[in-house]
């Protein structure tokens, strides 16, 4: 382990100061061959036809006057693209515009040469070079250097220094932020089963340790909850037997009212064990997703309570499929159901399938729950009246917990609303194809 500030090339510290080396050389190189290839520092030499034309003008110049007409001629049949020509003195027409071409055109000349722009000659632009004496010497010259890339060399050198530190600068940004992207998704698949990969230990040394960290930290928390479920498996197969041995010594007590009150007791106490480990087993992928016709399960639902003498509706198409835990979808609903009936004398099963989402409503015409409490009512051992004693119309605080707890398993959620005038709606909302999470405790 090196020591913590340590300045090395594996950590963050050191890939920074790693690229900004890198854009510094890169930034040097293109500087560099732009002004190599430029070379600000040389003569601008004249493009071809320029070319001839000034060594044109220099030999005009050296010539008798009464030699220039035939000299004239003869450079015109030697370098027909330029048309070559010789103008009396005062009858050229000169532009006031200058450009790159005139001015090497300069640099070449001596002193008593002046070259001009002359007016176009149709679509032919003409330069001329005027003779010491006035003698106007005109031809079709080219139209100077080509630009390098974009224009002027520096403006080159800007545009590619840019270019290379962008690229630079995003290729580092991707490369420090995907193991936090990969840190906040293994969060958000969090789960106790061990069924998710380990964090890869890539990257600067800082998010190597990171992801060590977290790899440590859910292998402790997945042996810690293991434990705990272990720990409450053996007390709950612990209790029964004591249970079951008091069930029997009830059934020998004479007293009609104390046998009734301590066999409910009993009950209830085998019914919490019960609770719990259906609390804890939740915690736990332990069956696969299937498809399932969600209508049929809520129909189902509706006609088990309906024979035990309660009025319970379904109301939704008459089939909707989706991808499921069949068992969990039952028994969620079926805790939903529960509480309804405890707290309502009607209760209405509602399904709405609406795009990639399926919304399932258990409505009853209870009092209802007050906005203040409805979040504390999703917690588990939370009961709607903490003054009500336990008998057998009040349950233990775990059927909206183990609901919602099966609502995001499989990637869905679970809500509480009022129903008008009165009453509450446990809404369960689920995707339809969605990949599920995993429940974590």
């Amino acid at each position: 382990m090196k020591p913590p500030g340590f300045f090395h090339l594996n950590g963050i510290g050191g890939q920074i100061a790693a690229l900004v080396l890198a854009s510094t050389v890169a930034l040097h190189l293109v500087v560099t061959t732009a002004f190599l290839i430029g070379r600000p520092d040389r003569q601008e030499t004249p493009p071809d036809g320029a070319h001839q034309l000034t060594d044109a003008a220099l030999l005009l110049g050296a010539a008798e006057p009464g030699e220039r007409p035939r000299l004239v001629a003869d450079l015109a049949r030697a370098f027909p693209r330029l048309g070559i020509d010789m103008l009396a003195p005062g009858t050229a027409t000169v532009e006031t515009s200058d450009s790159p071409h005139l001015r090497g055109m300069r640099r070449h000349l001596p002193p008593g040469f002046k070259a001009v722009q002359l007016t176009p000659d149709g679509n032919a632009r003409r330069v001329g070079i005027e003779l010491p004496d006035g003698t106007m010497i005109a031809a079709r010259a080219d139209g100077g250097p080509r630009p390098m890339f974009w224009g002027a060399p520096w403006l080159t050198a800007l545009m590619t220094a840019f270019i290379c530190v962008t690229v630079l600068g995003l290729w580092a940004a991707r490369t420090l932020t995907k193991p936090l992207s990969s840190f906040a998704k293994a969060a958000e698949n969090f789960s106790l089963d061990r069924t998710t990969e380990p964090l890869p230990e890539r990257g600067p040394e800082e998010i190597r340790q990171v992801a060590r960290a977290l790899n440590r930290m859910q292998e402790r928390i997945a042996r810690l909850m293991a434990d705990r479920t272990r720990m409450l498996a053996a007390i709950s197969h612990d209790l029964r037997t004591p249970i079951t041995r008091l069930r029997l010594r009830a059934e020998f007590i004479e007293d009609e009212g104390n046998r009734r009150r301590m066999l409910i007791d009993l009950d209830q106490m085998r019914s919490m064990l019960e609770s719990v480990l259906s609390l804890l087993r939740n915690d736990r992928k332990i069956e696969a997703l299937t498809l399932v016709d969600i209508a049929s399960t809520l129909q189902l639902i509706a006609d088990q309570f309906g024979d035990m003498g309660h009025v319970v509706r379904y109301d939704g198409p008459a089939s909707a499929t989706a991808a499921a835990r069949p068992d969990d979808l039952h028994r969620g609903v079926t805790n939903l159901v529960e509480n309804a009936v405890r707290f309502g004398a009607e209760v209405t099963i509602r399904l709405v399938v609406s795009g990639t989402t399926l919304v399932i409503d258990v409505e009853d015409d209870g009092p209802g729950i007050s906005d203040a409490r409805k979040q504390e009512m999703l917690e588990p051992f939370v009961r709607g009246d903490d003054a009500r004693t336990m008998d057998a119309s009040t349950g233990f605080g775990l059927g909206l917990s183990i609901a919602r707890a099966i609502a995001i398993t499989h990637g869905g959620e679970l809500s509480l609303h009022d129903r008008e005038p009165h009453g509450l709606i446990v809404r369960m909302r689920l995707p339809i194809w969605q990949e599920p999470r995993l429940a974590a405790a």
